[in-house]
């Protein structure tokens, strides 16, 4: 049966331990980083691979190719892309078609790797008092831009033929912390953070993925981030935002979140997390992510099966040069800077 867990590996190949462990476990899906990277051969062969391990040609393969600072794909094999930020910069006639451009054209490069999911798009609201973890990776300084141009990646995604992962659900731009690093409070009052920032998640509660923030907030939880509290997941994901596809945890790897692997996996799934997301390919804290994860039933299931039906559908025709030129003439004089 399917785990309710999304993993990472450690190389450029599959291991022999790593090929065992994942036909034993059978994770949802795996996720790839810079350190899984070396040529679009290299990239295909490990995508088909992992998807070996499970027996599903469709499990998902996940990757945070971003632009800007955040691309696990890169020159020379990768065109480059621009962070969010210079999106918002684009003239605003233009903003939105560009924006859904540049996220087509990421679709188009993952696709041929067999990639099939994206950790985009980033739907935090900076915060000038905010660590600059998010900084360019924003669409824009307001709720309505982040969520206008958020959708239009998202859009750009899918048309690909790649689902997108709305992050970081819900909301890490007030964060004053990497959560990394430690576990950022932020103690902004509950209607200041509905209008702001849980704002241009509830316009796109209806994309198929959603990945969680490691923050707390006071004003609903003051001793759990939102990965690990029922409240934020119930009343807010869940409520007031209205998400009701699939949501992952961040990775459980980071800092911001304290305890055993095994201990970390089993709080974020009671809170309400469809699936965890543990990243850095390191096998013993795998083992430990894998005693506490449970089979993938029940709602969140049928939440897995409804994000994967999304990619049934053919992508749209599409030509990549044309598109990577009129991107190029939209970006001129804004990115590169």
């Amino acid at each position: 049966m399917t785990a309710a867990a999304i993993l990472g590996c450690a190389g450029l190949v599959l291991t022999r331990e790593e090929t065992a462990f994942f036909r034993d476990l059978q994770p949802w899906g795996f996720i790839l980083f810079a350190r899984n990277i070396d040529t679009p051969d290299q990239v295909r062969a490990l995508t088909a691979a992992l998807r070996a391990t499970v027996g599903r040609p469709d499990a998902p393969i996940l990757i945070d190719q971003e632009g800007g600072r955040v691309a696990r794909l890169r020159p020379p094999h990768w065109p480059a892309y621009p962070p969010g930020k210079a999106y918002g910069e684009v003239a605003e006639a233009q903003r939105r078609e560009i924006t859904r451009l540049g996220a087509r054209l990421i679709a188009h490069d993952l696709a041929a790797l067999g990639i099939n999911v994206d950790c985009v798009p980033v739907l935090d609201v900076p915060d000038p008092q905010g660590h600059e973890i998010i900084g360019d990776r924003a669409y824009g300084q307001t709720p309505e831009q982040v969520a206008l141009l958020g959708r239009a990646a998202a859009e750009g995604l899918i048309a690909g033929g790649v689902l997108p992962v709305i992050k970081h659900i819900p909301g890490h731009g007030r964060a004053q912390a990497d959560s990394h690093l430690e576990l950022p409070v932020v103690d902004a009052p509950l209607k200041d953070l509905d209008a702001r920032d849980f704002a241009p998640f509830r316009v796109l509660s209806d994309m198929p993925m959603a990945m969680t923030a490691h923050v707390i907030y006071s004003a609903l939880d003051a001793k759990r981030p939102a990965t690990t509290s029922k409240t934020v997941m119930r009343q807010v994901i869940r409520g007031s935002i209205g998400f009701d596809g699939l949501v992952m945890s961040d990775d459980l790897s980071m800092k911001a979140l304290s305890g055993g692997f095994t201990a970390r996996a089993k709080a974020s799934l009671a809170a309400g997390c469809d699936v965890v997301l543990h990243c850095n390919g390191d096998m013993a804290e795998m083992k430990a992510v894998a005693k506490g994860v449970k089979p993938l039933k029940g709602k969140a299931a049928r939440r897995a099966d409804a994000a994967l039906a999304r990619l049934a559908r053919a992508p749209e025709p599409f030509d990549a040069a044309a598109g990577r030129t009129r991107l190029e003439g939209a970006l001129a004089g804004i990115w590169p800077a």
